[in-house]
């Protein structure tokens, strides 16, 4: 039933890329921790970058579990799964990284989402992925959802922030900078916007 493959491209990479929402997993190192696992949608906010390179963007929230789990380990699971269609479940295991805001990487990156205005949603990073397991398996007991459309109250609630407001912002929340488990998340305060 399910297969490994060697490579995102095909059948497989267009899987991905239609899909509006998938999921992240990351987890501390230490036994007892906190695993966090989030849902991500938004168009155009996903790309592939090759065929064992993946990135997302990663916006204003009210914690930042992914990025102090990739800061300390970099272990990262990816999940697709088919809501219409043939039931399909693809997961990409791999080790990612935050690429943040004063990377030289990072004004590159955001060329690769054409089709995101980054300014409305109070972007922090682009987490990029290193495939390093992908696999499928079939998915027959998700069931059939229809996609609407994309909400668009994050857009309207961080489009009225600057730089130092974000940054303000995130300094109050409880877990930005540091993980659920004490572990550093997003550097702050952030560093000026390019967008």
């Amino acid at each position: 039933m399910g297969k490994t493959y060697e490579r995102i491209d095909g059948r497989l990479r267009t899987f991905i890329e239609e899909q509006p929402l998938f999921f992240t997993a990351t987890a501390p190192l230490a036994g007892d921790g906190t695993v966090n696992l989030s849902p991500k949608g938004l168009r155009g906010s996903f790309a592939v970058l090759d065929e064992l390179t993946l990135a997302y963007l990663d916006f204003a929230g009210s914690n930042a579990e992914t990025i102090a789990h990739l800061r300390e380990n970099g272990r990262i699971t990816l999940m697709w799964c088919a809501f219409q269609g043939p039931p399909n479940i693809v997961r990409v295991h791999g080790h990612g990284e935050a690429v943040f805001r004063d990377d030289p990487r990072f004004a590159e990156l955001l060329t690769r989402f054409p089709d995101v205005d980054p300014s409305l949603h109070g972007l922090r990073a682009v987490i990029v992925v290193h495939a390093e397991l992908i696999r499928d398996s079939c998915g027959y007991a998700v069931p059939y959802l229809a996609y609407e459309a994309d909400r668009d109250l994050h857009g309207k609630r961080f489009a009225r922030e600057d730089d130092a407001t974000l940054s303000a912002y995130f300094e109050k929340k409880d877990h930005i900078a540091v993980s659920l488990d004490g572990l550093p998340g997003l550097p702050l305060p952030l560093p000026p916007s390019s967008v």
